[in-house]
């Protein structure tokens, strides 16, 4: 049972291989440029990803245990 975990545990270890830039196959070509692109993009723009997928957050959070500033405009509905 303990040659299956050692040789699992190599396994894994093994499938972290150094990482390389990245390129296409011998004999292919990139994929076709996306549809309105006029360029076909590089492998690092298909990789990075784009302001849509990760967008930056806009809220305000707050870091610590802090009172809420008034806000003059939170006026009680009108009747």
């Amino acid at each position: 049972m303990k040659r299956f975990a050692i040789l699992g545990l190599v396994l894994a270890l093994s499938a972290c291989g150094a990482a390389r830039d990245l390129k296409p196959a011998a004999g292919k070509p990139l994929p076709v440029a996306p549809y309105g692109a006029t360029a076909t993009p590089t492998p690092n723009q298909l990789l990075s990803a784009s302001i849509q997928a990760r967008p930056a957050r806009s809220d305000d959070l707050l870091t610590s245990s802090e009172e809420r500033q008034g806000n003059e405009f939170d006026l009680p509905p009108a009747n």
